[in-house]
């Protein structure tokens, strides 16, 4: 016993003629139809500013190395100042990075620039290069010669 529907025993001629009534069924509309309309104003899409920078995340920080026990790694310190969320009063907040130390050049206490770089390992993805520090004595020798004169307790009498 064989049970067929009604529609099957139509001839095919007859399916020809029928029209599918929404765009919908079995992806017979395109998608330009189904986007939404667009005018020539909004077609155009606004181009910044030439004289705007790009706008990029850090790419390197200075921080000071903590601990150089690690062979052409050393963890790194980074503080920053940032507002405190309740008294909005400026905190320091300090953060370990590991870097790549090529040469183990680096010891504790030494002041470094992490640079932004490809990921070496899991956790390291800077660099470390050196920083010149900061408060460095001027030799009296540069001061004399920069202003051209021998200064009145140099000259012999």
């Amino acid at each position: 016993m064989s049970v067929t529907s009604p529609l099957l025993q139509l001839p095919l001629s007859q399916f020809k003629s029928l029209t599918i009534s929404t765009p919908f069924l079995h992806g017979s509309s395109s998608l330009s139809r189904l986007s939404k309309p667009s005018s020539s104003i909004t077609s155009q899409k606004p181009s910044p500013p030439a004289f705007l920078p790009p706008i990029r995340a850090m790419r390197s920080m200075q921080g000071r190395v903590v601990c150089s026990t690690n062979d052409k790694t050393v963890s790194v310190e980074v503080t920053r100042l940032a507002p405190h969320p309740k008294y909005k009063r400026r905190v320091r907040k300090k953060k370990k990075y590991q870097a790549h130390d090529p040469l183990n050049q680096f010891q504790v206490g030494d002041y470094v620039q992490l640079e932004k770089s490809r990921p070496i390992s899991k956790t390291k993805t800077f660099v470390a290069v050196p920083v010149p520090p900061r408060n460095q004595p001027k030799f009296k020798e540069e001061e004399n010669q920069e202003l051209g004169l021998p200064l009145e307790s140099l000259q012999s009498s």
